[in-house]
C-alpha cells in the first residue's frame, strides 16, 4: 500500500503505494457537487430548483470501473526477499521502537550525517542542515501529530531491502519486485492503464472477498502475478482494511490492504558507518 495503498496499514503511502495517481484516488479528489458554490457566490438552495440535475451527473459510473472488470494475461511477479543480514534486523526492531516513540533525539543518533534526500531533480537535502533536520523535512516528522512517525513506523517494518546503484554501499527499502518488463508494458497498453493502477500480492494464495467483510464469501484465490486496484482508499469500517481489486479471470472483490504491494514506493536508504547500521537518505516525495 515504502509507502503501501494505506498509509495507515504500513508506510503512510504511500506505499502504496505511488498510489496517489491511481484512478481511485484521482476520482476522490473531484469537488462534490455539495461543495460547489451556486452562481452568484452566496447560498441559494431554495431558489435553484433546475440545479438539481446538474448536481446528479458526479454520479455516473467511476471512469476507474467503465470496462474495469474485463479479464486480462496475468503477468507473473516475484516479490522481493528479505534482506539476510541479522545486524539489519536488529536495526530495524531499534528504528521501529524509537519510531513508535517519536524520540527524535534517539533518531538523530542513527541518521548519517550525508543523508541524502534524491528527487526528481536530483539531490534535495540541505547540507547545511543535520541529517536528522533533513530526514524530518523529507518524510513529515515535524508539528503536532506529524504523520511521518507512522511513515517511519512502516519502513522499519519492512524486512526487503535492495542496492542502491547511485550509492556505493547502501541499500534502500522497501525492494522492487522482479518481473518481465515487456509483459508488463504489454499489459498496461492493453488495459489503458499506468502502472499505478496495479500492485501485486505479497504471497500467492490470497483470497480475494465478495465485500470488504473480511468473513465474506471467496470469489477467488490471487496467485503470483499483477492485480488491478480499481480504489486505493481503505474499504469497510472493520479492523482489516480492504482494497477492491480485479483478478486476471476479470472477477472483482476485496483483499486485506497490507498483502497488496504497489510499484514505485518511495524508499528510505541505508549504510553501514563504523560497523553499524544508519539511515543513508531518502528516495522520493516531491
Amino acid at each position: 500500500m515504502g509507502q503501501r495503498f494505506i498509509a495507515a496499514v504500513s508506510l503512510g503511502a504511500t506505499l502504496m503505494l505511488a498510489a496517489a495517481t491511481a484512478p481511485g484516488l484521482a476520482q476522490s479528489q473531484l469537488p462534490r457537487p455539495g461543495q460547489l458554490p451556486p452562481p452568484g457566490g452566496a447560498p441559494q438552495p431554495q431558489q435553484q430548483p433546475q440545479q438539481r440535475p446538474q448536481q446528479a451527473q458526479p454520479q455516473q459510473p467511476p471512469q476507474q470501473q467503465q470496462g474495469a472488470n474485463k479479464p486480462y494475461k496475468a503477468v507473473t511477479v516475484t516479490p522481493p526477499k528479505p534482506m539476510d543480514d541479522p545486524s539489519f534486523e536488529a536495526f530495524r526492531k531499534q528504528l521501529g521502537a524509537i519510531a513508535e516513540k517519536k524520540d527524535r533525539a534517539a533518531l538523530a543518533a542513527l541518521v548519517s550525517r550525508n543523508f541524502f534526500w534524491m528527487g526528481e531533480k536530483g539531490d534535495k537535502a540541505d547540507k547545511k542542515k543535520s541529517g536528522i533536520d533533513n530526514l524530518a523535512k523529507a518524510i513529515g516528522l515535524d508539528g503536532k501529530d506529524a504523520e511521518g512517525w507512522d511513515t517511519l513506523v512502516g519502513f522499519a517494518a519492512d524486512p526487503t531491502a535492495a542496492p542502491y546503484p547511485e550509492k556505493k554501499d547502501t541499500v534502500c527499502a522497501p525492494a522492487q519486485p522482479d518481473f518481465d518488463d515487456n509483459d508488463f508494458g504489454a499489459l498496461l497498453k492493453a488495459t489503458g492503464t499506468e502502472d499505478a493502477d496495479w500492485g501485486y500480492p505479497e504471497q500467492a494464495g490470497i483470497e480475494m472477498r465478495a465485500s470488504a467483510q473480511p468473513n465474506s464469501a471467496v470469489v477467488e484465490k490471487l496467485g503470483a502475478h499483477f492485480v488491478r486496484v480499481l480504489d486505493d482508499e481503505a474499504a469497510g469500517n472493520q479492523q482489516v482494511p480492504m482494497l477492491k481489486v480485479v483478478a486476471p479471470s476479470g472477477k472483482t472483490g476485496y483483499v486485506p490492504a497490507d498483502a497488496i504491494s504497489p510499484l514505485g514506493n518511495d524508499e528510505l536508504c541505508y549504510v553501514k558507518e563504523g560497523g553499524a547500521w544508519k539511515i543513508a537518505g531518502f528516495s522520493g516525495g516531491e
